[in-house]
C-alpha cells in the first residue's frame, strides 16, 4: 500500500513539474530568440551606420579633388615665362621700363630690315662674272650689261657702272668701280649706327633707374628715420630690374649688330674681289680684241 502511495506521489509530482518544465524551456527559447533578433538587429542598423558614414565621407573626397585640381592648375599656369616678365616689368617701373622696351622694339625693327636687305644684296659673284665675259665675248659691252641690269644686288649695280665707263679705259673703269662701291657700301651699312645707339642708350636707361631707385630707397628710410629691411629691399628691388632689363636688350641687340656687320663685310670683300676679276676681263677683252 505504501509503494503504491510513493507511485502515485512521483507520478504526480511528474504530472505537474513537466509543464513547469516545458513552460520554462518554451521561455528560454523565447529568450534566445529575441537575444538572437537584437543582435540581427544591431548589426543592420551598425551595416548602416557604416554605410551612411562611407557616403557621406564620399563628396568629401571629391571636393577636395575638385579643389586641388582647380587651384594647383591655375597656379602652375601663371608661373610662365611670361606672366613672370609682366610682373618684373611693372615691380621696376613703367617709366623706365617703357624706354627700355621702346629702344628694343626699335633696335629690333631696325636688325630685321638690314638682315633682310642684306641676305637680298648677296649675290653669286662667280657666275655673274662667268655670265658677263660670256656676253662680252658673244654680243660685247651691251649684252654684259644686260646681264647686270637682270641681276640683283650691288655687285651688279657696281659692274654695270664700270661697264658703262669702259670706253674710257680700263683706269677710268677703275675708279668707277672704286666710287661707286663705296656708295653701294654706304647703303650696305645705313642704319646701322642707330642700332650702336641702342645698345649702348638700353644700359644707360637702366642704370638711371638704378641711381633713382637707390635714392628712393635712402629717401624712405630719411623719410621713416629707420633702416628697415623692407623700405631698403624696394628700392634695390627697383634699381636692379631696370638694370637688368637693361643688359638684356644690349645683350638682344649686340647679337644682331654682329650679325649685321659681319655680312656687311663678307658683301663689300666679295665686291673687292669682283671688282678686281671684272677690270681682268675687260683687260682680257681688250687685248684679244687688238690683237
Amino acid at each position: 500500500m505504501k509503494k503504491l502511495v510513493s507511485v502515485l506521489a512521483l507520478s504526480a509530482m511528474f504530472l505537474v513539474g513537466a509543464p513547469s518544465m516545458m513552460f520554462a524551456q518554451e521561455s528560454s527559447e523565447t529568450a534566445t530568440e529575441a537575444q538572437a533578433e537584437g543582435m540581427q538587429d544591431e548589426m543592420a542598423a551598425d551595416s548602416a551606420a557604416m554605410e551612411e558614414t562611407a557616403v557621406e565621407e564620399e563628396p568629401v573626397v571629391e571636393e577636395t579633388a575638385g579643389i586641388t585640381e582647380e587651384d594647383v592648375a591655375p597656379e602652375e599656369k601663371t608661373t610662365g615665362i611670361h606672366q613672370v616678365l609682366k610682373e618684373k616689368f611693372i615691380e621696376g617701373g613703367p617709366g623706365f621700363m617703357a624706354i627700355v622696351l621702346v629702344c628694343l622694339i626699335l633696335g629690333l625693327a631696325i636688325c630685321i630690315e638690314r638682315i633682310i636687305y642684306l641676305n637680298m644684296s648677296t649675290t653669286n659673284t662667280q657666275k655673274l662674272l662667268s655670265d658677263i665675259e660670256d656676253a662680252l665675248a658673244s654680243g660685247g659691252v651691251e649684252a654684259a650689261k644686260e646681264v647686270c641690269r637682270s641681276t640683283k644686288g650691288p655687285i651688279a649695280s657696281i659692274f654695270y657702272q664700270g661697264l658703262s665707263r669702259s670706253d674710257e679705259g680700263v683706269e677710268m673703269v677703275e675708279k668707277s668701280v672704286i666710287a661707286y662701291g663705296g656708295v653701294q657700301m654706304g647703303l650696305l651699312e645705313k642704319g646701322i649706327s642707330w642700332i650702336q645707339l641702342f645698345i649702348a642708350l638700353a644700359p644707360m636707361l637702366g642704370f638711371m633707374g638704378t641711381v633713382i631707385g637707390m635714392i628712393g630707397a635712402f629717401d624712405a628710410i630719411a623719410a621713416e628715420n629707420n633702416i628697415s629691411p623692407a623700405i631698403v629691399a624696394d628700392g634695390i628691388k627697383v634699381a636692379l630690374l631696370t638694370t637688368v632689363f637693361g643688359l638684356i636688350v644690349a645683350i638682344i641687340l649686340q647679337i644682331f649688330y654682329n650679325y649685321i656687320v659681319a655680312k656687311v663685310d663678307s658683301i663689300v670683300n666679295n665686291m673687292e674681289d669682283a671688282s678686281i676679276s671684272l677690270v681682268d676681263i675687260l683687260v682680257k677683252h681688250e687685248l684679244t680684241s687688238k690683237k
